[in-house]
């Protein structure tokens, strides 16, 4: 027996599920992606502006809901570390979009599905 033969034939419900669940996985990474892509733009944004600034001048940042007083100096590096984490993230989810974007183009092969328009 080949292994195309062992597993179980999936009936035309489930594979519009499991094409639906595909997408929907897909459009959630994407959304997440934009989404961390405008916060870094606007960290980009803010760092372009402090740099430049006196590290000794005061300015205030939100942590947790609360805004606080701090210095150039102490909101900058913070801002680079974010920033880094927030591309480092940004770089993980296109992966996994990929992989999955992937997945589900052979999902669609083995199974012999089209996706219509709309």
């Amino acid at each position: 027996m080949s292994s195309a033969s062992k597993e179980p034939q999936l009936s035309e419900q489930e594979l519009r599920i499991a094409a639906n669940q595909y997408g929907n996985e897909l459009k959630a990474i994407a959304s997440k992606i934009g989404e961390l892509e405008l916060q870094l733009d606007e960290h980009n944004l803010v760092i372009k502006t402090m740099s430049p600034m006196p590290e000794e001048r005061k300015c205030f940042r939100l942590i947790n809901g609360v805004m606080v007083e701090r210095t150039v100096r102490e909101v900058l590096p913070a801002l680079k570390t974010n920033k880094e984490g927030i591309s480092k993230t940004i770089e993980q989810l296109t992966t996994q979009y990929r992989s999955k974007d992937k997945e589900f183009s052979e999902f669609q092969q083995k199974n012999h599905i089209r996706i219509a328009s709309a």
